[in-house]
């Protein structure tokens, strides 16, 4: 190389770079649809262990009041992380992307239960989180919407882990993958990261808010 071509830049060094910008946008949005299924697959394995201990919580509720509220609150993270990534896909399929009309629709099944999976989801949140603010004393109708939408959900949701059941081995390796050098890892990794990070962050944020829940006479109703 003359001193030309070191002060105003080695011609073959512009396709290197670009080459190294080309990869770093690929490691955070690269992917497709196989991607956007390794994300679903990723936080669906945290949204299910985090929502077994929901349940365990429900069944001592008046003991284990405080888990239930705080990991309540840590998967508001991961369920609009989930949301975001389904609702991409449809998005993309219903806009006519040749990669996701390739890809295909969901199944029949699926497709007609996400409807009630969604809105019963954010019932049960919404209501939770109104529920933490009133605090028991002036719960009013918003535990029974609580509890009803919780049991539908519940419902929905039971369908739509049985039918994705078969395929949980190979989105066990999926979410195994973030971890591996593929398109779009590195921006799945810091998404559901950031997801969980939020979600617990809103849940220290608020946990002087569950004094309203573990102080004296907050189950009036419960004996023990």
């Amino acid at each position: 190389m003359n001193i030309t071509e070191h002060l105003s830049g080695s011609p073959r060094a512009e396709p290197r770079r670009a080459d190294q910008a080309s990869a770093r946008r690929s490691s955070l949005t690269g992917g497709g649809p196989e991607g956007n299924e390794k994300l679903t697959a990723s936080v669906s394995v945290v949204l299910l262990v985090a929502l077994a201990v929901i349940g365990l919580t429900i069944l001592r509720i008046r003991q284990l009041i405080s888990v239930h509220l705080f990991v309540g609150l840590l998967l508001l993270g991961p369920v609009a992380l989930k949301m975001s990534s389904t609702g991409y896909r449809f998005i993309r399929y219903y806009t006519g992307s040749a990669i996701y009309r390739e890809k295909g629709p969901p199944r029949p099944l699926p497709r007609a239960i996400a409807p009630g999976v969604v809105v019963t989801t954010v019932l049960v949140f919404v209501s939770g989180l109104v529920l933490l603010f009133v605090g028991p004393r002036h719960r009013g109708p918003w535990l029974a919407i609580h509890k009803v939408g919780f049991i539908v959900w519940l419902g929905f949701t039971a369908v739509h882990v049985v039918w994705h059941l078969p395929r949980w081995p190979g989105q066990l390796r999926d979410a195994g993958g973030l971890s591996t050098a593929s398109p779009g890892n590195a921006g799945r990794s810091i998404a559901l990261a950031g997801a969980l990070v939020g979600g617990l962050v809103l849940a220290l944020v608020l946990l002087p808010q569950f004094g309203l829940w573990t102080g004296p006479g907050a189950f009036p109703d419960h004996h023990h």
